[in-house]
């Protein structure tokens, strides 16, 4: 019988037993979840009840189905552990919490783990209170560009922007499209007893050492924009904003890369193209985004196929017309043979295991910024950036399907075009 197999057990013994404990039960979930690599735990009240869905390498799966009877312990259980109150049912309430490992748990490199963090969100639904709770583990500790998923040219681009003493420096895509795990991994590259790394964050959801990490707190007044003025008093070199959302964020952003600071955030955009439009559109005048932005990376994650049960896959008929009705059917025109995941216990029958980035970076050369000055649109924009070298993220993905790391469907599922 597997581990797995084995708290499985443990959760159905728990549940069968009369004096029911909430606390076990919920102990073998978290450690269940950190089992099966799941970033999210949905606690879904039903009609007759519970759902237990994790989410791993970014889709959602039924793990477990419990008894109604249950929900508001569990949501208690999650409220006392999160410190949040427990006689409100009625207002979204957001926590966070550390759970203490069992000694035996290790991690993926085989070594002990002392406790994973938790962000909690709860919110009153028609059938009672739900929970999603986030796993913060540090299991991108050591993530370098390459493990992310970047080329060995994009990775060139980046280097050569972190290394100005200004501008910024911008990831962009939707949620759940790693541009927080990118802004980590170049924070800590660029972290050194030389410099002032100052971040503000909402939240913040990996602590890493030797940096001064501040937390968004809008009750208190502590917006990005207010944090943002009082960080440039703190003398940093480099400073980390979590998300630029509104125009007064980014007023102060671009100002602040502008008198010599190296600034970097995050944009909700599709794609890089859409970046520098969309600062124009936040009202930031174009002089500005064309003196500050010097890079723009957009990505979406996909889904590696599991190394365990990999297998070669003649490319049929039916899956090159299926490719012709993209505008990149040219990227796998001769190509005959892809890979794909049979499916087994190690990625759960999914045929995937973990996820790796498929990127775009646009580098704000001086054709790109006559164009922003120009007030050029995206589409423009972007063209210029592919005449000038840059590798769209259709045409990253499809490389990675050709070297083995994805699939084909895996890579339209993520972009739709």
């Amino acid at each position: 019988m597997t581990t797995a197999e084995k708290k499985l057990d443990k959760v159905e013994q728990e549940l069968a037993r009369p004096d029911i404990s909430i606390i076990n039960l919920f102990d073998q979930l978290i450690e269940k979840a950190y089992e099966a690599r799941a970033s999210d735990i949905h606690v879904d009240p039903l009609v007759n009840s519970v759902r237990i869905r994790f989410r791993i390498d970014g889709v959602l799966t039924e793990a477990y189905s419990f008894p109604k009877s249950i929900n508001n312990e569990i949501i208690s259980r999650v409220k006392i552990l999160s410190r949040l109150r427990t006689d409100e049912h009625q207002a979204t309430q957001d926590g966070r919490f550390r759970y203490i490992l069992p000694e035996n748990e290790r991690n993926q490199n085989g070594e002990k783990n002392k406790f994973i963090d938790f962000r909690v969100s709860i919110m009153p639904t028609y059938h009672g209170e739900n929970a999603v709770l986030r796993l913060l583990t540090d299991k991108n500790e050591q993530s370098s560009l390459e493990d992310l998923g970047f080329s060995e040219i994009d990775k060139k681009k980046i280097e050569t922007a972190m290394k100005k003493t200004n501008g910024m420096i911008l990831s962009t895509g939707p949620t759940g499209s790693g541009k927080t795990t990118t802004m980590y991994t170049l924070i800590k590259m660029l972290k050194s007893p030389e410099v002032s790394i100052i971040t503000i964050e909402d939240p913040i959801e990996y602590a890493v050492e030797d940096i001064e990490q501040i937390q968004v707190n809008a009750r208190a007044g502590l917006t990005f924009a207010n944090g943002l003025r009082s960080i440039l008093r703190q003398d940093p070199n480099i400073i980390m904003v979590g998300e630029i959302r509104d125009t007064e964020t980014a007023s102060i952003a671009v100002n602040t890369a502008l008198t010599g600071h190296l600034l970097l955030s995050t944009l909700h955009t599709n794609d890089a193209a859409t970046t520098l439009p969309r600062l124009l559109d936040m009202g930031i005048e174009e002089y500005l985004v064309a003196s500050t932005v010097s890079l723009a990376i957009g990505q979406r994650l996909v889904r590696k196929i599991c190394s365990h049960c990999k297998e070669e896959v003649q490319m049929t008929h039916a899956m090159k017309e299926a490719l012709a009705q993209t505008s990149y059917t040219a990227l796998l025109l001769n190509v005959d043979v892809v890979y794909k995941g049979k499916g087994c216990e190690k990625c759960n029958n999914s045929g995937y295991r973990g996820r790796i980035c498929i990127n775009e970076v646009l580098v704000a050369d001086n054709e790109i910024r006559e164009a922003i000055l120009r007030r050029a649109s995206a589409n423009e924009i972007k063209k210029i950036a592919v005449k000038n070298g840059m590798t769209t993220m259709f045409e990253d993905g499809f490389q990675k399907v050709k070297d083995g790391f994805t699939t084909v469907e895996e890579v339209l599922r993520v972009i739709h075009e």
